[in-house]
């Protein structure tokens, strides 16, 4: 049984598989362009990887998704990806089974079963890149919730006033995702022109604000303070909610961290009760660049259990999380 993975995102696109010793291989990466181009390539990169008889697929795309049908519904960063049946496609062109899963749904998974949340019963996977999302294995379990649709933490408010995310003004997402944190800076700089080491590509990024602040710039070091203030106030929501042991970041995370942690860590330890603060560990996500097409294997696995415990050559260190 071969498992193949496709990641769609807003930027770029990769085709993957899965190893006889259970590690993930990204085989092709793509730009994004349009939903007929970008789909076209994705299997041929597919073709080019000879899947054989009865492979399965797993498909990883930012929502809004209809997983059930298997079609991807206009995401915010895919323009004109309006009802692709994407599922349908594949399977139409080589056969087998193929399974749609929400990217941070599938991240989630991915970095429990490969990367930082190995070993964990209950972990929250957070996407903190240009948006932000969570992904929740809860009891040893991926929890999705009634309609599909939980771990949409980027939407709730945490100030009646602030940058604007997930259409909501002073939303998570809005304080403390890579692509909102521009918006943060520029309220935060008021009328004032943001400083030249700010810009990329004449845009201010929150990768070069983070460059200033590691090289000096306090006021660039105030912005991701006041990041992570926020994220601090919005895990110590999820930390008394859900009782995780491990959280999860991703995106920004890994490479801010240093930023953002010790304003984190003291409104955790404001806001937060002692005893679930004390069970949690938050951790940046290992699996880095390539996290989408780990996320993609990781949703095939994950859909088809049976299929992956027949799979020959399975390694079971590798193809299944470390807790049952």
């Amino acid at each position: 049984m071969n498992f193949f993975g496709l990641d769609i995102g807003g930027t770029k696109c990769a085709v993957s598989r899965l190893r006889p010793d259970g590690s993930v291989e990204e085989t092709h990466r793509i730009t994004t362009g349009g939903a007929e181009g970008t789909i076209g390539a994705l299997l041929s990169g597919v073709a080019a990887l000879a899947p054989g008889g009865d492979p399965v697929f797993g498909i990883s795309c930012g929502g809004p998704l209809d997983p059930a049908n298997g079609l991807i519904l206009s995401p915010p960063n895919l323009p004109g990806w309006d009802r692709i049946p994407i599922t349908e496609m594949v399977t139409r062109r080589f056969g087998g089974r193929a399974v749609l899963m929400n990217d941070a749904n599938a991240s989630a998974l991915a970095e429990w079963r490969f990367g930082a949340g190995r070993g964990c019963r209950h972990m929250i996977f957070l996407t903190s890149g240009t948006g932000m999302g969570a992904g929740l294995i809860l009891n040893g379990r991926l929890y999705e919730g009634a309609s599909g649709d939980a771990g949409e933490v980027g939407h709730v408010r945490l100030a009646d006033t602030g940058p604007i995310g997930f259409g909501k003004a002073g939303s998570f997402e809005g304080f403390c995702s890579g692509g909102s944190i521009p918006r943060l800076a520029a309220q935060m700089l008021g009328p004032a022109p943001a400083p030249a080491a700010w810009l990329d590509r004449g845009a201010v990024s929150t990768r070069a604000i983070a460059g200033a602040a590691l090289a000096g710039d306090g006021c660039a070091r105030r912005v991701l303070e006041e990041a992570g203030r926020y994220l601090g106030k919005a895990l110590a929501i999820l930390i008394d909610t859900l009782n995780p042991e491990r959280i999860v970041i991703g995106g920004i995370f890994p490479r801010c961290q240093s930023l953002l942690e010790p304003a984190m860590r003291a409104e955790l330890e404001r806001e937060t009760l002692p005893a679930p603060l004390a069970a949690c560990r938050i951790v940046p996500a290992e699996l880095g660049e390539t996290i989408g097409s780990h996320g993609a294997i990781a949703a095939a696995l994950h859909a088809f259990p049976a299929a992956a415990r027949s799979r020959p050559g399975r390694n079971g260190s590798h193809d299944r999380p470390a807790t049952p």
